[in-house]
Protein backbone atom coordinates (compact mmCIF):
# COMPACT_ATOMS: atom_id res chain seq x y z
CA UNK A 1 0.00 0.00 0.00
CA UNK A 2 1.67 3.07 -1.24
CA UNK A 3 1.78 6.45 0.90
CA UNK A 4 0.95 8.76 -2.14
CA UNK A 5 -1.90 6.27 -3.42
CA UNK A 6 -3.68 6.71 -0.04
CA UNK A 7 -3.09 10.28 0.03
CA UNK A 8 -4.39 10.85 -3.19
CA UNK A 9 -7.92 9.12 -1.65
CA UNK A 10 -7.87 11.47 1.03
CA UNK A 11 -7.32 14.45 -1.17
CA UNK A 12 -11.34 15.10 -0.48
CA UNK A 13 -10.96 15.48 3.34
CA UNK A 14 -7.59 17.01 3.00
CA UNK A 15 -9.47 20.42 0.37
CA UNK A 16 -12.36 20.38 2.55
CA UNK A 17 -10.11 20.88 6.08
CA UNK A 18 -8.07 23.53 3.56
CA UNK A 19 -11.45 24.80 3.17
CA UNK A 20 -13.10 24.91 6.42
CA UNK A 21 -10.34 26.67 7.82
CA UNK A 22 -10.20 29.87 5.27
CA UNK A 23 -13.74 30.11 6.24
CA UNK A 24 -13.00 29.93 9.94
CA UNK A 25 -10.19 32.30 9.70
CA UNK A 26 -11.91 34.75 7.87
CA UNK A 27 -14.63 34.58 10.16
CA UNK A 28 -12.11 35.79 12.69
CA UNK A 29 -10.82 38.14 11.09
CA UNK A 30 -13.94 39.97 11.95
CA UNK A 31 -13.19 39.89 15.29
CA UNK A 32 -10.27 41.34 17.80
CA UNK A 33 -9.10 37.95 18.14
CA UNK A 34 -5.19 38.06 19.14
CA UNK A 35 -2.65 36.57 16.51
CA UNK A 36 -1.93 33.67 18.90
CA UNK A 37 -5.44 32.05 18.91
CA UNK A 38 -5.84 32.27 15.60
CA UNK A 39 -2.71 30.46 14.41
CA UNK A 40 -3.65 27.77 17.28
CA UNK A 41 -7.27 27.67 15.43
CA UNK A 42 -5.89 27.12 12.56
CA UNK A 43 -2.78 24.90 13.22
CA UNK A 44 -4.70 22.34 15.88
CA UNK A 45 -6.99 20.55 13.09
CA UNK A 46 -4.22 20.59 11.40
CA UNK A 47 -1.93 18.70 13.19
CA UNK A 48 -4.84 16.21 14.50
CA UNK A 49 -5.74 15.56 10.79
CA UNK A 50 -2.32 14.53 10.33
CA UNK A 51 -2.35 12.61 13.08
CA UNK A 52 -5.65 10.75 12.47
CA UNK A 53 -4.46 10.35 8.80
CA UNK A 54 -0.88 8.51 9.63
CA UNK A 55 -2.84 6.29 12.33
CA UNK A 56 -5.46 5.41 10.02
CA UNK A 57 -2.59 4.53 7.15
CA UNK A 58 -0.41 2.59 9.29
CA UNK A 59 -3.08 0.23 10.51
CA UNK A 60 -4.75 -0.03 6.77
CA UNK A 61 -0.86 -0.19 5.78
CA UNK A 62 -0.02 -3.38 8.14
CA UNK A 63 -3.64 -5.13 7.29
CA UNK A 64 -3.39 -5.52 3.67
CA UNK A 65 0.47 -6.24 3.36
CA UNK A 66 -0.52 -8.89 6.03
CA UNK A 67 -3.39 -10.27 3.71
CA UNK A 68 -0.86 -9.65 0.52
CA UNK A 69 1.85 -11.45 2.21
CA UNK A 70 -0.46 -14.41 3.26
CA UNK A 71 -2.07 -14.24 -0.51
CA UNK A 72 1.37 -14.86 -2.20
CA UNK A 73 2.11 -17.97 0.78
CA UNK A 74 -1.36 -19.97 0.03
CA UNK A 75 -1.43 -22.66 -2.79
CA UNK A 76 -5.29 -22.71 -2.09
CA UNK A 77 -5.85 -19.20 -2.14
CA UNK A 78 -10.03 -19.34 -1.64
CA UNK A 79 -9.11 -19.98 1.70
CA UNK A 80 -7.41 -16.82 2.76
CA UNK A 81 -10.51 -15.72 4.43
CA UNK A 82 -9.71 -18.36 7.51
CA UNK A 83 -6.48 -16.98 8.26
CA UNK A 84 -6.78 -13.44 8.41
CA UNK A 85 -7.86 -11.66 11.77
CA UNK A 86 -10.77 -9.36 11.56
CA UNK A 87 -9.72 -5.83 11.28
CA UNK A 88 -10.71 -2.69 13.63
CA UNK A 89 -11.58 -0.77 10.49
CA UNK A 90 -15.34 -0.35 8.87
CA UNK A 91 -13.91 -1.28 5.20
CA UNK A 92 -11.70 -4.10 6.54
CA UNK A 93 -14.31 -5.34 8.12
CA UNK A 94 -17.05 -5.57 5.18
CA UNK A 95 -13.70 -6.59 3.20
CA UNK A 96 -13.35 -9.80 5.20
CA UNK A 97 -16.91 -11.01 5.64
CA UNK A 98 -16.97 -10.59 1.68
CA UNK A 99 -13.95 -12.76 1.46
CA UNK A 100 -15.78 -15.39 3.97
CA UNK A 101 -18.87 -15.29 1.75
CA UNK A 102 -16.74 -16.54 -1.37
CA UNK A 103 -15.01 -18.66 0.38
CA UNK A 104 -17.80 -20.37 1.52
CA UNK A 105 -19.27 -20.11 -1.85
CA UNK A 106 -16.04 -21.90 -3.29
CA UNK A 107 -16.10 -24.53 -1.35
CA UNK A 108 -19.51 -25.55 -1.93
CA UNK A 109 -18.66 -25.12 -5.81
CA UNK A 110 -15.20 -27.68 -4.95
CA UNK A 111 -17.36 -30.26 -3.15
CA UNK A 112 -20.36 -29.99 -6.01
CA UNK A 113 -17.81 -30.96 -8.18
CA UNK A 114 -16.06 -33.26 -6.19
CA UNK A 115 -19.14 -35.61 -5.82
CA UNK A 116 -20.15 -35.29 -9.30
CA UNK A 117 -16.13 -36.74 -10.00
CA UNK A 118 -16.67 -39.36 -7.65
CA UNK A 119 -19.67 -40.58 -9.56
CA UNK A 120 -18.33 -40.64 -12.71
CA UNK A 121 -15.16 -42.25 -11.52
CA UNK A 122 -17.47 -44.67 -10.54
CA UNK A 123 -18.93 -45.08 -13.80
CA UNK A 124 -15.97 -45.46 -15.25
CA UNK A 125 -14.44 -47.92 -13.12
CA UNK A 126 -18.30 -50.23 -12.84
CA UNK A 127 -17.71 -49.68 -17.33
CA UNK A 128 -13.85 -51.00 -17.06
CA UNK A 129 -15.48 -53.89 -15.03
CA UNK A 130 -18.11 -55.20 -17.14
CA UNK A 131 -16.38 -54.35 -20.50
CA UNK A 132 -13.54 -56.73 -19.40
CA UNK A 133 -16.15 -59.89 -19.32
CA UNK A 134 -16.56 -59.78 -22.99
CA UNK A 135 -12.79 -59.57 -23.56
CA UNK A 136 -12.45 -62.52 -21.53
CA UNK A 137 -15.36 -64.45 -23.42
CA UNK A 138 -13.59 -62.99 -26.74
CA UNK A 139 -9.92 -64.97 -25.40
CA UNK A 140 -11.38 -67.92 -24.10
CA UNK A 141 -13.51 -68.63 -27.70
CA UNK A 142 -9.80 -67.98 -29.38
CA UNK A 143 -8.12 -70.65 -27.20
CA UNK A 144 -10.35 -73.02 -28.59
CA UNK A 145 -10.01 -71.96 -31.79
CA UNK A 146 -6.15 -71.08 -32.39
CA UNK A 147 -5.43 -69.89 -36.15
CA UNK A 148 -3.55 -66.82 -37.35
CA UNK A 149 -6.71 -65.04 -37.74
CA UNK A 150 -7.76 -65.10 -34.30
CA UNK A 151 -4.08 -65.19 -32.61
CA UNK A 152 -4.09 -61.56 -34.70
CA UNK A 153 -7.79 -60.68 -32.97
CA UNK A 154 -6.14 -62.10 -29.55
CA UNK A 155 -3.18 -59.51 -29.80
CA UNK A 156 -5.46 -56.52 -30.75
CA UNK A 157 -7.80 -57.68 -27.56
CA UNK A 158 -4.46 -57.79 -25.35
CA UNK A 159 -3.98 -53.90 -26.78
CA UNK A 160 -7.71 -53.23 -25.84
CA UNK A 161 -6.73 -54.90 -22.54
CA UNK A 162 -4.12 -52.37 -21.84
CA UNK A 163 -5.61 -49.17 -22.65
CA UNK A 164 -8.74 -50.38 -20.70
CA UNK A 165 -6.21 -51.11 -17.72
CA UNK A 166 -4.84 -46.95 -18.63
CA UNK A 167 -8.27 -45.48 -18.02
CA UNK A 168 -8.97 -47.78 -14.80
CA UNK A 169 -5.17 -46.59 -13.54
CA UNK A 170 -6.36 -43.04 -14.45
CA UNK A 171 -9.30 -42.98 -13.16
CA UNK A 172 -7.94 -43.86 -9.69
CA UNK A 173 -4.19 -41.80 -9.92
CA UNK A 174 -5.59 -39.00 -7.94
CA UNK A 175 -6.83 -40.79 -5.11
CA UNK A 176 -3.66 -43.46 -5.20
CA UNK A 177 -3.52 -43.03 -1.06
CA UNK A 178 -6.67 -45.00 -0.72
CA UNK A 179 -6.12 -47.61 -2.67
CA UNK A 180 -2.10 -48.61 -2.14
CA UNK A 181 -0.08 -50.81 0.69
CA UNK A 182 3.06 -50.43 1.27
CA UNK A 183 4.81 -53.49 1.90
CA UNK A 184 7.84 -55.43 1.47
CA UNK A 185 8.25 -56.79 -2.24
CA UNK A 186 10.62 -59.25 -3.94
CA UNK A 187 11.35 -57.20 -7.54
CA UNK A 188 12.00 -60.34 -8.90
CA UNK A 189 8.04 -61.36 -8.89
CA UNK A 190 7.03 -57.88 -9.52
CA UNK A 191 9.23 -58.40 -13.17
CA UNK A 192 7.90 -62.24 -13.46
CA UNK A 193 4.20 -60.66 -13.43
CA UNK A 194 4.85 -58.19 -15.82
CA UNK A 195 6.72 -59.95 -18.54
CA UNK A 196 3.87 -62.69 -18.00
CA UNK A 197 1.34 -59.90 -19.28
CA UNK A 198 2.98 -58.90 -22.06
CA UNK A 199 4.19 -62.72 -23.00
CA UNK A 200 2.43 -62.64 -26.44
CA UNK A 201 3.37 -59.47 -27.61
CA UNK A 202 7.18 -60.15 -26.65
CA UNK A 203 6.67 -63.15 -28.67
CA UNK A 204 5.24 -62.09 -31.59
CA UNK A 205 7.27 -58.61 -31.56
CA UNK A 206 10.15 -60.99 -31.43
CA UNK A 207 11.61 -59.31 -28.61
CA UNK A 208 14.61 -60.86 -27.07
CA UNK A 209 14.49 -60.71 -23.02
CA UNK A 210 17.54 -60.04 -20.70
CA UNK A 211 17.11 -60.66 -16.99
CA UNK A 212 19.38 -60.54 -14.37
CA UNK A 213 19.91 -59.69 -10.56
CA UNK A 214 16.79 -58.99 -9.83
CA UNK A 215 16.78 -60.88 -6.40
CA UNK A 216 16.19 -57.67 -4.58
CA UNK A 217 13.67 -57.08 -1.66
CA UNK A 218 11.78 -53.41 -1.97
CA UNK A 219 9.38 -51.67 -0.41
CA UNK A 220 6.01 -50.46 -2.93
CA UNK A 221 2.73 -51.37 -3.53
CA UNK A 222 2.98 -54.37 -6.15
CA UNK A 223 -0.23 -53.66 -7.68
CA UNK A 224 0.56 -50.00 -9.06
CA UNK A 225 4.26 -50.88 -9.64
CA UNK A 226 3.55 -53.52 -12.25
CA UNK A 227 1.04 -51.00 -13.97
CA UNK A 228 4.36 -48.77 -14.49
CA UNK A 229 6.12 -51.19 -15.56
CA UNK A 230 3.93 -52.59 -17.85
CA UNK A 231 3.23 -49.11 -19.23
CA UNK A 232 7.50 -48.80 -19.74
CA UNK A 233 8.26 -52.33 -21.31
CA UNK A 234 4.83 -51.73 -23.99
CA UNK A 235 6.62 -48.51 -24.89
CA UNK A 236 9.94 -50.11 -25.41
CA UNK A 237 7.75 -52.75 -27.93
CA UNK A 238 5.94 -50.12 -29.61
CA UNK A 239 8.96 -48.18 -30.27
CA UNK A 240 11.66 -51.46 -31.15
CA UNK A 241 13.48 -51.58 -34.20
CA UNK A 242 12.49 -53.52 -37.21
CA UNK A 243 15.80 -56.24 -36.29
CA UNK A 244 17.61 -57.60 -33.43
CA UNK A 245 15.40 -56.44 -30.61
CA UNK A 246 16.22 -56.28 -27.14
CA UNK A 247 15.44 -54.97 -23.67
CA UNK A 248 17.60 -55.91 -20.71
CA UNK A 249 16.12 -55.78 -16.50
CA UNK A 250 17.77 -55.64 -14.39
CA UNK A 251 18.57 -54.46 -10.75
CA UNK A 252 21.47 -52.33 -8.53
CA UNK A 253 21.14 -52.26 -5.05
CA UNK A 254 23.00 -49.40 -3.23
CA UNK A 255 23.28 -47.96 0.47
CA UNK A 256 19.69 -46.82 1.05
CA UNK A 257 17.78 -47.69 -2.44
CA UNK A 258 17.61 -50.20 -5.11
CA UNK A 259 17.58 -48.82 -8.92
CA UNK A 260 15.11 -51.01 -11.41
CA UNK A 261 16.59 -50.48 -14.94
CA UNK A 262 15.08 -50.78 -17.92
CA UNK A 263 16.80 -50.58 -21.34
CA UNK A 264 15.69 -51.40 -24.70
CA UNK A 265 17.56 -50.65 -28.24
CA UNK A 266 14.62 -48.96 -30.03
CA UNK A 267 14.47 -45.82 -31.77
CA UNK A 268 15.00 -43.93 -29.22
CA UNK A 269 13.97 -40.58 -28.17
CA UNK A 270 15.08 -36.61 -29.99
CA UNK A 271 17.09 -35.06 -27.13
CA UNK A 272 15.07 -31.93 -26.79
CA UNK A 273 11.77 -34.51 -25.89
CA UNK A 274 13.10 -35.93 -22.94
CA UNK A 275 12.48 -33.49 -20.69
CA UNK A 276 8.51 -33.59 -21.84
CA UNK A 277 8.38 -37.20 -22.01
CA UNK A 278 5.98 -37.34 -18.85
CA UNK A 279 4.02 -34.68 -19.61
CA UNK A 280 0.53 -35.22 -19.72
CA UNK A 281 -0.72 -35.46 -23.73
CA UNK A 282 3.07 -35.48 -25.13
CA UNK A 283 4.04 -37.85 -27.83
CA UNK A 284 6.64 -36.37 -29.39
CA UNK A 285 7.79 -37.10 -32.97
CA UNK A 286 7.31 -40.56 -32.53
CA UNK A 287 3.73 -40.84 -31.11
CA UNK A 288 3.23 -38.90 -34.58
CA UNK A 289 4.28 -42.10 -36.35
CA UNK A 290 1.32 -43.35 -37.99
CA UNK A 291 1.60 -46.97 -37.25
CA UNK A 292 2.58 -46.02 -33.59
CA UNK A 293 0.41 -43.81 -32.72
CA UNK A 294 0.36 -42.48 -29.07
CA UNK A 295 -1.77 -41.52 -26.52
CA UNK A 296 0.77 -39.54 -24.55
CA UNK A 297 -0.71 -41.16 -21.17
CA UNK A 298 1.55 -44.13 -20.08
CA UNK A 299 4.56 -41.87 -19.04
CA UNK A 300 2.54 -39.48 -17.51
CA UNK A 301 0.94 -42.10 -15.62
CA UNK A 302 4.13 -43.72 -14.30
CA UNK A 303 5.57 -40.32 -13.27
CA UNK A 304 1.77 -39.44 -11.26
CA UNK A 305 1.86 -43.32 -9.73
CA UNK A 306 5.92 -42.96 -8.81
CA UNK A 307 4.97 -39.34 -7.22
CA UNK A 308 2.15 -41.01 -4.81
CA UNK A 309 4.52 -43.77 -3.99
CA UNK A 310 7.76 -41.56 -3.19
CA UNK A 311 9.74 -43.83 -5.86
CA UNK A 312 11.28 -41.37 -8.71
CA UNK A 313 11.16 -42.56 -12.22
CA UNK A 314 14.30 -40.95 -14.78
CA UNK A 315 14.59 -41.56 -18.32
CA UNK A 316 17.44 -41.29 -20.62
CA UNK A 317 17.80 -41.82 -24.47
CA UNK A 318 19.56 -41.35 -27.48
CA UNK A 319 18.59 -41.14 -30.51
CA UNK A 320 18.73 -44.38 -33.01
CA UNK A 321 20.34 -45.92 -29.71
CA UNK A 322 18.18 -47.08 -27.48
CA UNK A 323 15.76 -46.07 -24.03
CA UNK A 324 17.04 -46.68 -20.48
CA UNK A 325 14.18 -46.19 -17.66
CA UNK A 326 15.22 -45.89 -14.17
CA UNK A 327 12.85 -46.52 -10.92
CA UNK A 328 13.95 -46.03 -7.48
CA UNK A 329 12.46 -47.84 -4.87
CA UNK A 330 13.66 -47.39 -1.20
CA UNK A 331 15.04 -50.53 0.58
CA UNK A 332 13.45 -49.21 3.83
CA UNK A 333 9.33 -48.78 4.96
CA UNK A 334 8.42 -45.08 4.68
CA UNK A 335 4.69 -45.20 6.22
CA UNK A 336 5.75 -43.24 9.03
CA UNK A 337 6.50 -40.47 6.66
Amino acid sequence: MKWSSFLKDKMLLICLLILVLITIEIFLMTYEISMGIRIYVLISPIVVTIIAILIEYNTKKNFYCNLKQKMQELDQKYLISELIDAPDFIEGKILTEVMQDVGKSMLENVNQYKHLQEDYKEYIELWIHEIKLPIAASKMVIENNRNKVTSSIEEELEKIENYIEQALFYARSNNVEKDYIIAKANLKEIVNTTILKNKNLLITSKINLELHDLEKEVYTDSKWTIFILNQIIQNAIKYAKKEDRKIEIYAQEKKDKVILYIKDNGIGIKKGEITRVFEKGFTGENGRIIEKKSTGIGLYLCKKLCDKLRLAIELNSQKDRGTEVRIVFPKNSYIAM
